[in-house]
């Protein structure tokens, strides 16, 4: 399935999501009201989803003087894999992470954080660029920007939906559609939703992504170094990040329970490691 296929599907999940629970909160002036919402955060997500990635992640943007040899990774990487140099940031942050947005080549972004600076060697480093710059190339990065977005925007209405239930907010008490029903669905959907849109990311991209990266940095051995440096450092102290951008990073970020795992995006890191590391002994790339 195409990541444009994918993407659209999973907007059209989203608006129908929105068009149900607004009914629930306000009937069918609700789910009107949710449609059109759901229209106008569809078209900003395209947009500007790049741009409240990076603002969520607390990522700001350096220049080639201010981290000349990331810059220079950056752009070779670039150049090796045929795309257009993308913008670089840098997340304070001390646990070690790094994650790609934009809608395409053209308008795309990596972001590193400060911790991966430090403790990685500059071939461990390129190959978590070149990761990053995997996910770029294979045009998928999109549908990870959209996700985080919308399922901070979920978790808002949730929020809300919460405070409505407790304050007897949404409807009347002549609206049997909407009131503590509607405040009850957002509750309850809002979990779902964040699970499914986990779900919706395939655990096949950062597969494809290892296996792209590694050829473009031509050192399968050093992305999976670095995949083990960034498991080992991301258990012992989580990163303090959104959930719903939690699915953008290379590692997760988040701990999780064993059940949660099931549903994560990301592969186990040793799977990942296993499948690179096949790569090598096999003369690949």
């Amino acid at each position: 399935m195409t990541n444009v296929l994918k993407t659209f599907i999973f907007l059209a999940g989203l608006t129908a999501l929105f068009m149900v629970a607004g009914g629930a909160m306000g009937g069918q002036h609700g789910m009107m009201i949710a449609l059109v919402l759901a229209a106008v955060m569809n078209l900003s997500a395209y947009w500007f989803s790049d741009k409240l990635a990076l603002k969520m992640s607390g990522a700001r943007p350096v220049s080639e003087q201010q981290a000349p040899q990331l810059h220079s990774i950056v752009a070779s990487l670039a150049q090796r894999a045929g795309l257009p140099k993308p913008a670089v940031y840098i997340i304070p942050e001390q646990t070690p992470n790094a994650f790609a947005t934009g809608r395409n080549p053209s308008h795309a972004a990596v972001a590193v954080t400060e911790g991966i600076l430090r403790i990685l060697s500059r071939e461990e480093l390129e190959g978590v660029l070149a990761h990053e710059l995997a996910h770029i190339k294979n045009r998928d990065i999109l549908i990870s920007s959209i996700a985080a977005v919308m399922a901070g925007a979920i978790s808002y209405l949730a929020s809300m939906a919460q405070w409505a239930f407790i304050f007897g907010g949404f409807g009347s008490s002549d609206d049997d559609d909407g009131g503590g029903l509607g405040a009850i669905v957002m509750m309850i959907l809002a979990p779902i939703a964040a699970m499914l849109i986990q779900m919706a990311i395939s655990r096949s991209r950062e597969y494809l992504a290892d296996a792209t990266g590694a050829k473009i940095c031509n050192c399968p051995q050093a992305l999976a170094s670095a995949l083990q440096k960034l498991e080992d450092w991301n258990h012992r102290q989580p990163m303090n990040v959104n959930p719903a951008t939690a699915q953008m990073y290379i590692v997760n970020p988040l701990t999780s329970s064993s059940v949660a795992k099931l549903f994560s995006t990301h592969p186990p890191i040793q799977d990942r490691i296993q499948k690179l590391m096949a790569m090598a002994a096999h003369g690949r790339p």
